[in-house]
Parts: structure tokens; sequence; C-alpha cells
């Protein structure tokens, strides 16, 4: 069982989420709502969170592949349902950025078996209804 605890640490919304293993995240709403930019708006985090898992299977793979990853960056962009509550993400690219010794062949077979298989938080987001889209470049090289 995961435990996370929330403390409220700044003005109304200012919170700071700790997890058993003492790790610290900072929330926060959004400066509209009353927030003070204390910390990560909860959604951008399953943004977040979608980046951070996809990320460790990509590398998880490519090392078992023996590729050597120099540098390693990711972008996403998020659309969110309109003019409803709760907002739900609706549209989420993934730009992976990969840099080293890498064969592209593997780098897109990687993005797909994180993205399609065992990324849980992009199965999660696509059950609530999300499409989302990837591309990698390796070493400045676009593949899609």
């Amino acid at each position: 069982m995961v435990k996370i605890k929330l403390v409220r640490k700044q003005s109304d919304y200012g919170f700071d989420a700790i997890d058993s293993n003492n790790i610290l995240v900072k929330t926060d709403s959004n400066l509209e709502n009353g927030g003070q930019n204390y910390g990560a708006r909860p959604m951008q985090l399953l943004l977040t969170a979608l980046g951070s898992c996809s990320a460790i299977d990509i590398v998880s793979i490519l090392k078992k592949q023996r590729q050597v990853i120099d540098d390693f960056t990711i972008e996403i962009n998020g659309e969110r349902e309109k003019n409803v509550e709760p907002a739900l993400w609706e549209i989420i690219h993934v730009q992976y950025n990969l840099e080293g010794n890498i064969e592209i062949d593997k780098a897109q077979k990687a993005c797909i078996l994180s993205i399609d298989k065992y990324c849980s938080v992009a199965e999660t987001l696509r059950r609530a209804g999300a499409r989302i889209t990837w591309e990698v470049t390796v070493n400045n090289n676009l593949e899609i």
C-alpha cells in the first residue's frame, strides 16, 4: 500500500505531499483560483508522472539493449476538456529527445513498449479517455 500525507504549508492551497520514503512534492492551485505558485498543479503532476514513468521504462529497455544514453529530455503538451468539470486530459503529446550511441529503431521500440505496454500512468490516462501520441528524436533526427 502506498501512503501519501499532505500538509497545508502556504496560504489556502499550498501543500507539501510527503510519501512513506519522506520524498516531498509541493502542490498548489493556479493563481486564478487563489494559489500562490507554491508548487505544481495537480493536473500538471499527472503529465509529470506520465513522463517520469515512461522515462524509467525507456532507459531500462535501452540499457538492456546496451544503448548508451548521454542525454534524455521529454517535453509533454496536453489539452484538457473544455467547458466541463472535472476537465480531464483529452489530448497528450510526448516528445522524447535522446542523445547518445542509440539505434533509432531501438529507441522507437522502447517508446512503443513504454506507452503501449509498460507505463501504468499512460494506461490510467487512456482509460480516463486521453489520446496519447508521441514522437522520438535521436541525435536530433526526428522519427515518428
